[in-house]
């Protein structure tokens, strides 16, 4: 699958996968020294860029290969639940609404066990379809 990702996603050196599980897209976030935060485990920042990043691929996803337009946060709430370790981690975003301004996603990020997430997050995204943001 072949999405135009923020700049920050290749520094995360994420990699979009097909989700077995939904069909939709699975992002995941390969281990590396520079998303460390306190010893062995993930930088929030890195866990929360992973959620950001799952969120617009899954809005992308929905919307199809139609309409890409510019997406911008306006509102994002994370939820951290366990500490991130280094090791593979996994987001995969679920659109609940798709207005004509603002798409509301939600995106959980989870290790070896999809039902014991190490984060959350509830986004607004706002959506220039006429290219401006």
């Amino acid at each position: 699958m072949s999405y135009d990702l923020p700049p920050y996603a290749a520094h995360l050196g994420v990699i979009v996968e097909r989700d077995e599980e939904s069909g939709g897209p699975l992002v995941r976030m390969p281990p590396g020294p520079h998303l460390l935060g306190r010893p062995d485990f993930l930088h929030g920042g890195a866990i929360a860029g992973l959620l950001e990043i799952s969120a617009i691929v899954a809005l992308f996803h929905a919307l199809g290969r139609e309409e890409r337009p510019r997406v911008k946060p306006i509102n994002v709430t994370i939820d951290f639940m366990r500490g991130g370790r280094v090791r593979d981690t996994f987001a995969a975003g679920t659109v609940t609404r798709i207005g004509t301004r603002v798409a509301n996603v939600e995106a959980h990020a989870w290790q070896e066990d999809r039902a014991r997430p190490i984060a959350a997050a509830r986004m607004n995204l706002l959506l220039a379809r006429d290219g401006g943001l």
